[in-house]
């Protein structure tokens, strides 16, 4: 199934459901009880927004091997972990903005995991059973930032640095599934989630053996090789094999007075 959160005009967001080219409304949410409508709207209708509003954004770095080399790290031997702030969640269409603090702005590809049960001290081969769902994530990064400060929360944790979308696919299988990032129609990354260091249920485990994931957390799993830079009027499209496609402008944000 897929789940979406939608607007249509000025009605509030509300939680829909996926058949083909159509959205039906969902009473209740995804994240606990709910109930299927009939579908009504045309997809190309409505306004399809973050399919989730996270309580906490857990990334992982250096995930794939090509990307550690690229930037002459060594690959961790446990998940390395850092925080994405909630400000950061925008959709499917909504521009990133590139802050004037930063003259290197990237783009990072990524299977993002959405948690569906509370999980606490959860074991990898019973990790699936609390996951919701995937959608498609940018792990944007002020590359310049996050070197000069040596820690990742600023250069991170801008404003749009998390876009996400444009849905949740409850029955994707994240074993082997191809993530390519096109930025202005030229080819930036290809790899496949086989590429990983670290399973999505060896994070859930070592996630959860430190921290508590709520339904609606989000887990950035880490992007492949070929990250870049990206200015402002380029469009950045994210797809993920069997999740469909995410699209984002890159914009210029000026200092607020």
């Amino acid at each position: 199934m897929r789940f979406v959160r939608f607007q249509i005009g000025k009605e509030p967001p509300q939680y829909g459901w996926l058949y083909e080219e159509m959205v039906g409304r969902l009473e209740g949410t995804p994240l606990g009880e709910f109930r299927r409508l009939d579908v009504e709207f045309p997809l190309e209708a409505v306004r399809l927004l973050p399919p989730v509003l996270p309580g906490k954004i857990i990334g992982i770095g250096r995930n794939y091997f090509e990307h550690a080399r690229e930037h002459g790290v060594e690959v961790p031997e446990v998940p390395l972990l850092f925080l994405k702030p909630p400000s950061a969640i925008i959709g499917p269409g909504d521009p990133i903005l590139l802050p004037p603090q930063s003259a290197r702005v990237e783009h990072e590809a990524e299977l993002a995991v959405v948690i569906g049960r509370r999980a606490r001290w959860v074991s990898a081969d019973q990790a699936q059973h609390f996951v919701l769902g995937y959608t498609i994530a940018n792990d944007v990064t002020a590359r310049d930032l996050q070197r000069r400060d040596g820690q990742w929360t600023r250069g991170k944790g801008f404003d749009t640095f998390c876009p996400i979308g444009p849905w949740i696919d409850t029955n994707c299988d994240p074993a082997d599934l191809l993530i390519n990032c096109r930025v202005n129609g030229e080819l930036r990354q290809m790899a496949s989630t086989r590429e990983m260091v670290f399973t999505v249920q060896q994070l859930i485990a070592f996630i959860t053996s430190v921290m508590t994931l709520e339904p609606g957390d989000i887990i950035l799993t880490g992007t492949p090789a070929g990250t870049g830079p990206i200015e402002a009027g380029d469009l950045v499209s994210i797809t993920i094999e069997g999740l469909g496609e995410l699209e984002n402008p890159a914009v210029q944000a000026l200092p607020e007075k």
